[in-house]
């Protein structure tokens, strides 16, 4: 019979820890420290409880958890030595039956590995869908990770456990994560259609493009939604009707993507109410409210100069000169759009605005892209607010001189003065909590080794929580970088690219939020978005609120190791259907 939480909550703490044993590879102090946190509410509660007992473990507790694991194909496995568990995992992954070339591979990695760190390559071979990477997918994050530095990789490996330990401990409860692997599953099939061969690029009113939006109105007609349709400036909308009043909650987020994208980043936000229209269809039920469900057609601002065209339509900030801007081609917004069926007319765009007075508000649900849920083992998280921000792209004009020839004090080297904006940049956003700088593009037009520089591009991005804290690092930034071209005989330009106004989360949407977390047996855990999102345009039209996901592989995200797991998606639909439950 599988275990249940109230078992464990029930039982003595001998017998708390048998019950938990082969959770963590020979490492029973962690249940037996867990045990003092019950009772549990839920599996992801046990979950995140014994991922923090590890967490605030010491290094060298740490580095034994670490130490208890085997090597992936390693001489343990060859002699038949690992535990059930960690049997069963290698022998799922295929690693039982590696071809000659790679077993030798894997060894020699296994020896670069050990002598470059101390402790085993950990890796949870079932992977974040639970069905398993391929062996050539076990080695090339092998190789990746040989790379990584020893600190960064510790950490990986006991995330890396506590997903071993999470897939252990659903066998062992008999629980499978079927929404989080629907939705996995959706976010594969969806990367399908994409204009690169190797990596994933979806882009504004492209072929591939259109597409996705198809494949979307496809599997909303799916799931139940009483209405599908793709508006004038190619965002995806599907309504599910309520019973009540003509009232709508709004949700969504876009499904296009960056260059070398990954899956997850906004496409996550809309099959989490995708799924949830789904189950509620299923059961025959309906809301008190209608859910209405946006695909923005375009966020990422990749083809376009121009941003936010989905959401920006939709509180009517559409600006019809957007239609004569042209991509790197020569194409005009105005023409792509007709190319993709749509009319690429201001008045037919101008009619897709929302009327604020027919919504509650509007939330969406987002993958963190950023490393902190994951550094605490958390899987989901309350946004606060999403950052303001300030873009400028610039130069520093001095003079191309010798390098061999020139005194040290008598230089006006361009790229010195930039070198030194940067270096204040990254301690002046540092004094601010959430408060961050970058210099994103650096560039010496016709550099050479021997010539000091004579002039230097660069980008600057200033962002914050709130407009004020961003408009002071603005200032100062700014400050300092008249002050250096005065002090070292500079000029300099600087162009204003982008700017845009903090988004605070509001307080009662925020609230429902983390009432569903808790819900769900979850601590709640409130953080900043230093990213943009659609949220932050419809900030300007309703009252929203954002739900932040983990990310898997340190958080990293604009890039194919995006990834999150099915036990995480699955949690983020449960509070998505808790949030509904609350209104």
């Amino acid at each position: 019979m599988p275990l249940t939480i109230e078992q464990l909550n029930a039982a003595g703490v001998t017998q708390f820890v048998a019950l938990l044993d082969g959770t963590y590879e020979h490492s029973p102090w962690i249940a037996e420290r867990a045990a003092v946190a019950r009772p549990f509410k839920t599996l992801a509660a046990l979950k995140v409880a014994l991922a923090r007992v590890v967490r605030e473990a010491t290094v060298d507790e740490q580095l034994g958890l670490i130490r208890a694991h085997p090597e992936l194909a390693g001489k343990a496995a060859v002699a038949g030595k690992l535990t059930a568990e960690s049997t069963n995992e290698q022998q799922k992954a295929g690693l039982t039956a590696c071809t000659p070339e790679e077993f030798e591979k894997l060894q020699l990695l296994n020896a670069k590995y050990n002598e470059r760190f101390g402790f085993p390559f950990i890796l949870a071979v079932r992977g974040p869908r639970g069905t398993g990477f391929t062996r050539a997918e076990i080695i090339a994050t092998f190789e990746r990770r040989l790379r990584a530095h020893p600190d960064l990789e510790r950490a990986e490996c006991l995330r890396q456990i506590h997903r071993i330990a999470e897939i252990r401990l659903n066998d062992k409860f008999g629980v499978r994560p079927e929404l989080g692997e629907q939705l996995w599953d959706w976010g594969a099939q969806l990367a399908v259609h994409s204009e690169a061969e190797d990596f994933l690029t979806c882009t504004y009113a492209t072929p591939t493009h259109t597409a996705v939006a198809e494949q979307l109105m496809t599997w909303m007609r799916d799931c139940g939604f009483d209405e599908v349709s793709r508006d004038a400036v190619g965002n995806v909308v599907g309504v599910y009707n309520g019973t009540g009043a003509d009232k709508r909650l709004l949700t969504g987020s876009h499904y296009d993507t960056v260059r070398r994208a990954g899956r997850f980043d906004g496409r996550l936000g809309i099959f989490v109410p995708m799924l949830a229209v789904r189950e509620l269809h299923r059961a025959g039920k309906r809301l008190a409210f209608g859910l209405e469900v946006v695909g923005f057609s375009e966020e990422e601002g990749q083809r376009y100069p121009a941003d936010f065209l989905g959401s920006s339509a939709l509180i009517g900030a559409f600006q019809p000169a957007w239609l004569d801007q042209t991509d790197a081609a020569g194409i005009p917004l105005r023409d792509a759009m007709q190319a993709a069926g749509l009319p690429g007319t201001a008045q037919a765009i101008q009619a897709v605005k929302r009327d604020a007075s027919r919504y509650l508000g509007f939330v969406e649900v987002h993958i963190e892209q950023g490393p902190v849920l994951d550094s605490l083992d958390l899987p989901l998280g309350i946004v606060t607010s999403i950052n303001g921000s300030r873009r400028y792209t610039g130069e520093i004009v001095g003079l191309a001189s010798h390098a061999g020839t020139t005194p040290m004090g008598q230089r006006r080297d361009a790229a010195a003065g930039v070198a030194e904006l940067i270096l204040f940049t990254e301690q002046r956003a540092a004094t601010v909590p959430d408060v961050v700088g970058t210099v994103g593009m650096l560039e010496v037009p016709s550099g050479s080794i021997n010539v000091i520089p004579g002039r230097c591009r660069f980008s600057l991005d200033l962002r914050a929580t709130t407009d004020s804290a961003r408009d002071a690092l603005d200032a100062d930034v700014r400050a300092r970088l008249d002050e250096i071209c005065q002090r070292r005989g500079l000029s300099f330009t600087l162009q204003p690219t982008l700017a845009a106004n903090a988004a605070p989360s509001d307080p009662a949407w925020r609230s429902r939020w983390e009432v569903a977390v808790t819900e769900l047996g979850l601590p709640i855990h409130r953080l900043p978005s230093g990213a943009g999102h659609d949220a932050m345009k419809m900030h300007e039209l309703l009252p929203q609120a954002m739900l932040f996901v983990r990310g898997g592989n340190g958080g990293i995200s604009h890039n194919p190791l995006e990834s999150v797991t099915a036990d995480d998606a699955d949690l983020s639909v449960r509070a998505f259907e808790r949030l509904l439950d609350t209104l």
